[in-house]
């Protein structure tokens, strides 16, 4: 075996020492965890894992036989042990008499809570009775690439023997339940030198005696599938060959950041969506391929794949040989309204008389020769999970196509999965979004005290964030902290210096390469300084309308392109200041400058109605804690103004104002929060002062 060959392996990652400090559901937790941490094993969410443990009652002190599975919505790689549910096994085997036959079978899931061990609160999933009836006692369910790839092949009842002999076996397609666990447990029966079953269009069941045993089982299945397509494939071209050639990857970038606004807003009617953007060698490869269309039009097999990504993606013609994107542009619209007949049209020839509304009819997965893939889904991790779940689909179609003919599931399975009324029910207790679910926002000055407070903000609300900043250094602390308590989906970092022309631009497309688009720019990046008029230097005064005129314009227009461009609107906050409107002593620049500012966003918001844009003004005053321009000569230079130290600065401030308390940070953002979020819907071209009182700064 070469060395290629041998990288390619799923390692064994069982640690005897480890597993053996472990209790019983310790060990089930570890086996799903190492299990899940190669998505070539199973993808996100996808599979499951059970142990059957022999355990104390709590009500009658006995003996008793308890299912471990893994509960509904988990995801394997990060499974803790409440994300277990726990069944009793004899009262589980006692369902069978209750059975009334397929016709009947989804009742059955109405049971399982009366199963419950323990009073554990986790919700016991549909595969449940698929590990209660295997009759061993640890079990697997995974959705390895290589296996589908069998499974979803034209010939797959044939290659499995071809690949495994008698050690693996095959059954039908079937729709996981009730009755698809009876079918395991028959199989077991019959079948008792069988370690395990490749599942027609679904995935692999493995299982034995340790719960060692059974990992070694699936990595040792899962790896010989890997090496028999290596041994029938060898160098073969995939999908046909190419019939196009990538373009570079910062064009690819740039053609995407053109493409996913116009994307998001004709698909983002009925609620916001965030992209993903892939151009990986794998996705690459597809999108290239002769094979392409044939290929996308049979859709997904794996039922975890098509709930995530659609039955079918939308292919964007385009010639990467004579790149006119103009075109596709002008294209677009209709070709996303043929994908929502067609959908429309399949969810009429499938529909039964008890399936729910229609749900969505836009494409999830969009791919395009050349350039690469664009998921859209609700919130990042959708999108980005969509993704990796058709990369996944891309793989199980390479090796099928290469080996036998790709088969994907019939309308009507694929319909009666995706519009099934376990899954209905499962959407239905989903929490009620957030009130900026689905919005994306730039934040300059991000990495600051104001700039991080409302980046804070708007991600506890449900955006996702660009945080954006020159500071490199408080850039990546930033980056870190916020991604730590949010999500490292939801917030990106980009250094941006709103100066230059070209910074600017490459930040707006990194955003909307990063989101998908734009919804919510907060202009916040400042400067101050202070001197007598007879001292201020031409630089000074420069440097201060450079950052604070110039930088606003910049980011406002560049902001503007993308708005107009996605047609759904838009909103720019800028954070100017008191002294936008109050003015200081010995601070001519400074103040006029954020009288500039202010005078732009009103400029900005007659300019912008027409296209839905709102652009409203926060002007703070004396925010100390957090900031970088009070840790510079700004503090000494303002407090040699009032002729007093700088350490009773804050002080005097709070002195100052009407209301007698200092302003902070989280005061500013929760103002950009409001003017950024459809409580104020109606409202563009005003000013909210957060400067606890200045009779100066009253606008009217």
């Amino acid at each position: 075996m070469s060395d290629t060959h041998a990288a390619a392996r799923l390692a064994n990652l069982w640690d005897d020492a480890k597993a053996a400090a472990m209790s019983e559901p310790e060990r089930l937790v570890y086996r799903s965890n190492i299990l899940g941490s190669d998505k070539r094993v199973t993808n996100y969410g996808g599979g499951n894992t059970s142990s059957k443990i022999w355990q104390r009652d709590p009500l009658t002190g006995e003996q008793v036989e308890i299912l471990w599975v893994k509960g509904s919505g988990g995801d394997s790689a990060t499974i803790k042990l409440e994300g277990f549910a726990t069944l009793y096994m004899d009262r589980l085997r006692a369902l069978k008499r209750l059975y009334r036959g397929l016709e009947h079978e989804d009742e059955m899931v109405a049971y399982l809570p009366h199963c419950t061990f323990d009073l554990n609160p986790r919700a016991a999933s549909i595969d449940t009775p698929l590990h209660a009836f295997v009759p061993k006692p640890f079990v697997d369910h995974m959705h390895p690439d290589a296996i589908i790839a069998i499974a979803a092949a034209k010939d797959s009842r044939m290659l499995t023997q071809q690949i495994f002999g008698n050690r693996i076996g095959w059954l039908p397609w079937k729709r996981p339940g009730f009755e698809l666990g009876l079918w395991l447990e028959k199989f077991c029966r019959d079948n008792p030198d069988a370690n395990g079953v490749v599942l027609e269009s679904h995935g692999l069941f493995t299982w034995g005696d340790t719960p060692k045993q059974c990992y070694e089982t699936t990595i040792a299945t899962i790896n010989r599938a890997i090496q028999w397509f290596e041994d029938e494939t060898g160098h073969k071209a995939a999908f046909g060959g190419a019939a196009v050639t990538s373009l570079p990857a910062d064009r690819r970038r740039e053609i995407a950041a053109r493409l996913m606004p116009k994307i998001r807003g004709m698909i983002s009617g009925g609620s916001y969506k965030i992209g993903h953007f892939d151009d990986s060698d794998a996705v690459l490869e597809f999108v290239n391929s002769n094979n392409l269309r044939p290929l996308a039009a049979l859709g997904t097999s794996c039922p975890d794949h098509f709930l995530r990504t659609k039955i079918r993606p939308l292919v964007i013609e385009f010639d990467p040989a004579k790149p006119d994107v103009d075109t596709v542009l002008a294209h677009l619209s209709n070709s996303v309204a043929v994908y929502r007949a067609d959908y429309q049209a399949y969810y009429d020839r499938c529909k039964r008389a008890a399936s729910p509304a229609i749900r969505d009819p836009n494409p999830v997965v969009y791919l395009m020769p050349g350039i690469g893939m664009f998921t859209f889904a609700a919130d990042k991790a959708t999108a980005r999970i969509s993704s990796e779940f058709y990369v996944n689909a891309i793989n199980v179609m390479r090796g099928a196509s290469a080996v036998s003919s790709y088969v994907g599931l019939p309308d009507q399975e694929a319909f009666d999965i995706e519009y099934w009324s376990l899954e209905e029910a499962k959407l239905q207790r989903m929490p009620k979004p957030k009130s900026l679910a689905g919005r994306i926002a730039l934040v300059t000055g991000g990495a600051g005290g104001i700039g991080r407070a409302t980046a804070t903000r708007l991600l506890r609300e449900g955006a996702c964030v660009m945080i954006a900043d020159i500071d490199e250094a408080s850039l990546a602390e930033a980056n870190e902290e916020l991604g730590a308590a949010y999500g490292k989906d939801c917030v990106r970092p980009v250094k941006l210096d709103v100066t230059e022309e070209s910074d600017v631009a490459a930040a707006f497309i990194t955003s909307v390469v990063e989101f998908g688009g734009i919804d919510i720019v907060v202009s916040n990046a400042g400067i101050s300084s202070s001197a007598s008029i007879v001292d201020t230097k031409l630089s000074m005064w420069n440097r201060n309308h450079d950052i604070l005129t110039k930088g606003y314009f910049l980011v406002s227009r560049e902001a503007f392109r993308y708005f107009i461009q996605q047609q759904i609107g838009g909103n720019i906050v800028f954070i100017a200041s008191k002294n936008g409107l109050a003015a200081s002593p010995n601070a001519a620049a400074y103040c006029t400058a954020k009288a500039a500012e202010i005078h732009l966003a009103r400029c900005l918001a007659l300019e912008g109605a027409e296209h839905q844009i709102r652009v409203n003004t926060v002007n703070p005053d004396a925010v100390l804690r957090g900031s970088k321009i009070w840790t510079g000569e700004w503090r000494e230079q303002r407090a040699a103004a009032y002729s007093m130290h700088p350490d009773e600065l804050e002080e005097h401030y709070r002195k100052r104002s009407m209301l007698k308390r200092s302003v902070f940070p989280e005061d500013i953002a929760e103002a950009v929060y409001f003017l950024a979020s459809d409580m104020s819907a109606k409202s563009t071209g005003n000013i909210i002062n957060v400067d606890a009182g200045n009779a100066q700064s009253f606008t009217r």
